[in-house]
């Protein structure tokens, strides 16, 4: 087995979840907390809309085609890229002696809990009032949402908005915040992102709830030294056993033998710590040189994974068991995807549904699939699948590239993996010309662009698809503007080759064309009783997202859209997606709304 070094540096990747916490699975109609029903009238936040970020235009990949004619040029509308670089300005050395903290930068120099978060809307981020100012009651919610959502442009949009320099309401701790924003970071299985929230505070302002979510931060990203600084606080107000283990690390880390080696004895001696995890520790120690060099994990009787075993067991190399990986909580999952030190076939095998989810861009995807097969002798399936993408480039004509397009589509073993397959090929699907022939409705060749935000592309293909054929209905609520012709009757039409379950694509379709405004309300009417379907009905959840709407609150519209889409698609009552769609288009998120509306017709 390879082996891999120890992550000792505060700055490497992620976000991680308590494992041993219990995520609540909440029903689609109580998705907000009791008590918090339509909240007292308070005065309406100054705030303007935040555009979506648009990227310079970049040539296609892959070769020109024989007749030495280039692709059209592809440049998606939306990124959907993993964030990156931030603005970090104000981080400053940190370093830790005998419990104590020191600091290389005059008070002056030190962070307030006023704004926290690395995006600003230069960067990408929403305006530092996209939450409003109810905090308590924005921290409720997060505290609700269980962090899996059917869309994946619902993620993408949610983890903007909790990654972005918000303004701390008055009525809640900055930092208590921020922990509540890691933590639900953590759940969607963004553990980059929710470090990079937890490291915006200064740790000697970090709160009891702040301090807890760090330690599973850090060991989602598999970063045992990242813990150190947050031991005197944990050990005050967190779990003490757990925080002594992080303490023996930490002391082995500055080369003290004899403290680690007593904080372990301590924790043995209480019998409140599974004796696998005390060998998960001091196999850390040994790593650092100050424990035992020969501690032997074996996994026998261990029946799951916790965040615990996932961050020491990463960060020192042991191999998991694929029956647990494989049961491992679906958070775990992008936290694997995101961790460089995990071996690369563990990180292939949890890629698809990261890419799936949102955790993975289209371009994150592909790289990380170019990066497994270029290693010596790579699996025969993913040598196979990454010819396959490189036709779906390179191939020179465009039925070529097309057939093996389908190819990897076809092949996925379920939905996640399809879907994530159209991830893959998105920039593939957008460079395309109109005019290649598909042999049928191209609605996944469609649905591949807009998985990575192709909307300008794909608007190309209008005069190439049917009305009322599948391909239709997606560029019907996807293009960046309404098609000719939009009718009740023409949505009839599309229900009449309707083959979900319940005509539930045939809903989805009526709900985005309702929320963004491209069908009349008399038309809608129609339709929604052709279809029996009340997309007007009124509940706690509906209130409060189209009162978030009317505030101008772009980040609470994005937090409550998320929580309307726990779950599969297949659970998420049309009613939902028309309130989601018309409340981020009433925010200046139009393109988002888009978005999410397409996906949901490629999906069911």
């Amino acid at each position: 087995m390879k082996k891999k070094a120890l992550s000792l540096t505060l700055g490497l990747s992620a976000t991680a979840l308590a494992a041993i916490l219990v995520l609540p699975v909440i029903a689609q109609e109580s998705l907000l907390p009791e008590g918090f029903g339509n909240p007292a009238d308070t005065p309406t936040p100054k705030s303007s809309p935040t555009p979506s970020p648009s990227p310079t235009a970049t040539p296609a990949p892959g070769s020109a085609p024989a007749n030495g004619v280039a692709p059209p040029t592809v440049a998606p509308t939306l990124d959907s890229a993993t964030i990156g670089a931030a603005d970090e300005e104000g981080e400053q050395a940190e370093d830790v002696e005998s419990g104590g903290l020191k600091y290389d930068l005059p008070p002056g120099a030190r962070r307030l809990l006023t704004r926290i978060g690395p995006l600003t809307p230069e960067t990408g981020g929403l305006a530092p009032d996209a939450f409003g100012i109810r905090g308590q009651y924005a921290a409720a919610i997060m505290r609700k949402t269980n962090g899996q959502f059917a869309s994946r442009w619902g993620q993408i949009l949610l983890r903007r908005a909790l990654a972005s320099a918000i303004d701390t309401p008055d009525t809640i701790n900055g930092a208590d915040l921020a922990a509540e924003r890691a933590s639900l970071l953590l759940r969607m299985g963004e553990s980059i992102t929710a470090r990079r929230i937890v490291q915006s505070v200064d740790y000697d302002r970090a709160s009891p709830r702040l301090v807890a979510a760090a330690q599973q931060v850090y060991l989602a990203n598999a970063d045992p030294a990242g813990m150190c600084p947050y031991v005197p606080a944990g050990l005050a107000h967190g779990d003490e056993q757990a925080w002594r283990l992080a303490s023996a690390i930490c002391s082995g880390l500055s080369g003290e033998a004899g403290p680690a080696g007593w904080a372990i004895s301590r924790v043995r001696s209480s019998g409140r710590i599974s004796n696998f995890d005390i060998l998960l520790a001091e196999r850390v120690l040994g790593a650092t040189g100050a424990g035992r060099r020969s501690t032997t994990i074996e996994w026998d009787n261990i029946d799951r994974m916790t965040s615990w075993r996932f961050g020491m067991s990463t960060a020192t190399a042991i191999e998991v068991p694929e029956a647990l990986r494989t049961s491992a909580p679906y958070y775990m999952k992008g936290w694997t995807v995101l961790a460089p030190m995990t071996d690369m076939p563990d990180r292939i095998a949890a890629a698809p549904e990261a890419a799936a989810r949102g955790v993975l861009s289209s371009d994150a995807y592909v790289s990380l699939l170019s990066a497994a097969a270029s290693e010596e002798e790579p699996a025969e399936a993913l040598a196979a699948q990454t010819d396959q993408l490189r036709g779906a480039f390179r191939l020179p004509t465009g039925a070529e590239r097309y057939a093996a397009m389908e190819q990897l589509w076809g092949a996925g073993g379920n939905t996640a993996q399809g879907y994530a397959a159209m991830v893959a090929t998105a920039r593939a699907a957008a460079a395309l010309s109109p005019g290649t022939d598909t042999g049928g409705d191209p609605w996944r060749l469609l649905g591949s662009m807009l998985a990575g935000g192709y909307d300008a592309n794909a608007l190309a293909w209008v005069p190439a698809v049917s009305v009322g054929s599948r391909a239709w209905g997606v560029l019907a609520v996807g293009s960046p503007r309404a098609l000719t012709g939009m009718s009740a009757s023409a949505v009839e039409g599309f229900s009449d080759d309707d083959d979900s379950a319940n005509t539930l694509r045939s809903k989805f379709l009526l709900a985005g064309l309702a929320g963004l405004g491209r069908l009349d309300a008399n038309a809608a009417a129609s339709a929604a009783g052709d279809l029996d379907v009340d997309l007007g009905k009124q509940t706690r959840w509906s209130r409060a997202i189209m009162t978030a709407a009317e505030r101008r609150e772009p980040g609470m519209v994005a937090l409550l859209a998320a929580a309307g889409m726990q779950g599969e698609w297949s659970k998420v009552p049309p009613y939902h997606l028309y309130y989601i769609v018309r409340a981020l288009r009433e925010v200046g998120l139009s393109s988002e709304a888009r978005m999410i509306a397409a996906e949901a017709l490629v999906r069911v």
